[in-house]
């Protein structure tokens, strides 16, 4: 964070300052701002926020302990520290995010990159801040940090000398992106695709276009909104941003796009392309596996020439990169038997892409094995959608489908129904069960998925098959 008193910090929340005795008004704080108490290192600042299963002001003496010198509050704590009582921990978390941001904005040449859409916002991020790190000090969230309380503590980490700041913005519910992109005004603002994530908690795809729409609004006007022309309701948002005097540059597989992609091809070792910028060819070599990941470069690639960065520059910088995020298509295991762990998250749309480009990269003489866990935040939707992937696979021609945990078991079902009889589909109720099936099915040359949202926990079943097949 930048130094500020704390008088300023106080200001810049709405709060009642206390001060630690020895301490002033005036005492100037400058450490990293965090609600997690474990991660506090001496001179940072300690943000007590209420959670569901616990209370951030229980951890206020820890913080102390790790070296905090300051502890938002909402309430004083019996703790040897400077504290500021605001109404909300939360709410102050972003008051002092836009503070901070502003502040270094107005001082110099601070340009503000804001990324959504239904998949593909973490590994764009990766890529665009990969591509802008080598044109100057760039921010960028940690892992997937995009939330109410992510994003402030990603805006937070900006310095007087940040060059790039790269924001991730998701939502399980309309006017969140509004309100986490209202907090910088981004100068661009990419929307990558509306697909069916989060549809339950939005009401339907309609409303995930409403939300993920609110991005294109909150750019600052004469800024840039960065389009997927291939979606239908992603390119529906030009209009939005005209009417605001925000510039539209696009990007997609289609002649009419700036930045787009041709002659795409997978394989286990990656995904190459060919990416025409404005009109010059350039080849692109991704070690990141999956043809879905070509979108999220051409993203990547259409916000940086736009903040200046020369096409062949964002072309070399990616290459370098070797895994979009953990849990993320990360290649383990061994040539033997190739475990791909992906399941960090799902939508159908993910889940939908995994499968294909386990098809893509699984060679005649190997055997496809996807094991696959349930979609959350699908409400109304999650059956459906279930069914859906199950016949999925079976159209793919995967020939063992394991299905794990009870959420997911529609997709077993389904699986069946479509043509999966000879125990090619197979369910298990627990991770456990699946692991000790698949440590004694899974032979050389197999090519392994395992795919699921986060909380069907298989991303750590995807690790424990790694190590067994190292």
């Amino acid at each position: 964070m930048i130094a500020l008193t704390l008088a300023q910090i106080a200001h810049a929340v709405g709060g009642v300052l206390h001060p630690a005795p020895g301490e002033s008004a005036e005492t100037v704080v400058s450490g990293a701002v965090d609600t997690d108490s474990r991660e506090i290192e001496p001179g940072d600042v300690f943000v007590a926020k209420r959670g569901e299963a616990t209370d951030g002001h229980l951890y206020v003496d820890a913080a102390v302990a790790s070296g905090a010198v300051l502890a938002i509050v909402e309430h004083p704590v019996a703790a040897s520290v400077s504290q500021i009582v605001v109404r909300d921990a939360v709410e102050a978390l972003s008051d002092l995010a836009r503070h901070v941001v502003g502040t270094v904005r107005a001082a110099g040449s601070l340009r503000i990159v804001g990324i959504t859409g239904s998949n593909g916002k973490t590994t764009t991020k990766n890529m665009l801040a990969r591509i802008l790190r080598d044109e100057g000090e760039t921010v960028a969230p940690k892992a997937s940090f995009n939330n109410e309380v992510g994003a402030p503590l990603t805006m937070l980490r900006v310095t007087a000398t940040t060059r790039f700041l790269v924001s991730e913005f998701g939502a399980s519910a309309p006017g969140a992106i509004a309100r986490l992109a209202g907090l910088v005004e981004p100068d661009v603002g990419v929307v990558l695709m509306v697909g069916m994530a989060h549809a339950g908690g939005f009401g339907g795809i309609e409303e995930t276009q409403r939300a993920k729409s609110e991005l294109v609004q909150a750019v600052r006007p004469g800024g840039l909104a960065v389009l997927n022309a291939d979606d239908a309701r992603v390119a529906a948002m030009a209009s939005i941003a005209r009417e605001r005097g925000v510039s539209v540059r696009w990007f997609g597989t289609g002649p009419d796009a700036e930045v787009r992609a041709t002659d795409v091809d997978v394989d286990a070792s990656g995904t190459r392309c060919t990416v025409v910028v404005d009109g010059s060819r350039l080849p692109l070599r991704l070690k990141v596996l999956g043809a879905h990941h070509v979108m999220n470069a051409l993203a990547a690639i259409a916000a940086a020439t736009a903040l200046g960065v020369a096409p062949q520059d964002c072309i070399d910088r990616l290459e370098t990169v070797e895994l979009a995020e953990r849990w993320r298509m990360q290649p383990l295991g061994s040539e033997r038997v190739r475990i791909i762990n992906d399941a960090y998250n799902a939508s159908p749309d993910s889940m939908a892409a995994a499968l294909r480009t386990l098809a893509q990269i699984t060679r005649p003489d190997q055997r496809m094995v996807a094991v696959l866990g349930a979609m959350s935040e699908l409400g109304e939707y999650a059956g459906e959608e279930h069914d859906r992937i199950g016949e999925l696979a079976v159209r793919l021609r995967i020939p063992r489908i394991v299905i794990v945990g009870p959420e997911a078991r529609r997709m077993f079902l389904a699986a069946v129904g479509e043509g999966s009889w000879d125990d090619e589909a197979v369910f298990f109720a627990t991770a456990d069960d699946a692991f000790e099936y698949l440590l004694t099915e899974l032979r050389d040359g197999d090519r392994v998925l395992v795919k699921s949202s986060n909380s069907a926990g298989l991303r750590f079943l995807g690790d424990r098959l790694g190590e067994s097949f190292s």
